[in-house]
């Protein structure tokens, strides 16, 4: 067998070291596309979806409406609502928490008007949903469908009947806008 160090043939000590170098390069790129790979695919995202949103006027006072799906992997805390702009007030606004299909489109209601009734049910389509009165930010876990109702937003008056008006939902991390039409009712 012949002596390895006494060939002439053999790498020299440049080009082994350029090989260490590329598979070191090499390895850490791996690496680093693992970790990006396993962190994203970890992650879990803040996702609502806005439909069925109204603003009605009845000649007296106004309402909004919205349905909002968090449809993201993690529960979202909604931090403020607005109407045109104008924060609504959390004593003035309704909510129902629920779970599953909502094909029904929603209505006006004088019922939530009264803010006497902490609890008020309102039977959209044929199935009653209980509203309750919202008194701080609001919760909604993921996977589930929030019902929401504003009453007396601020600034809306008869003369925006026909005008578009922006709904913007709050929360920790994202804002969400709608715009619907004012309607009479």
């Amino acid at each position: 067998m012949r002596n390895i160090l006494k060939n002439r043939t053999a790498l020299s000590t440049v080009v082994t070291t350029l090989i260490i170098l590329v598979v070191s390069v090499l390895l850490a790129g791996v690496v680093t596309y693992f970790a990006i790979n396993v962190t994203s695919t970890r992650v879990q995202e803040e996702n609502l979806h806005l439909t069925k949103q109204h603003i009605w006027h009845n000649m007296t006072s106004a309402q909004g409406a919205v349905m909002i799906i968090n449809t993201g992997g993690r529960d979202v805390v909604l931090d403020k609502i607005t109407v045109r702009g104008q924060e609504s007030l959390w004593t003035d606004i309704f909510y129902n928490i629920t779970q599953g299909a909502f094909s029904e489109d929603l209505s006006f209601s004088s019922l939530i008007f009264d803010t006497a009734n902490n609890n008020e049910t309102l039977t959209i389509g044929t199935k009653p949903y209980i509203f309750m009165q919202a008194t701080n930010d609001l919760v909604l876990p993921s996977g589930k469908t929030m019902l929401l109702y504003v009453n007396s937003p601020d600034s809306i008056s008869v003369n925006d009947v026909g005008l578009t008006v922006a709904i913007t939902i709050f929360s920790s991390q994202a804002m969400y806008y709608k715009e619907t039409n004012v309607q009479a009712v």
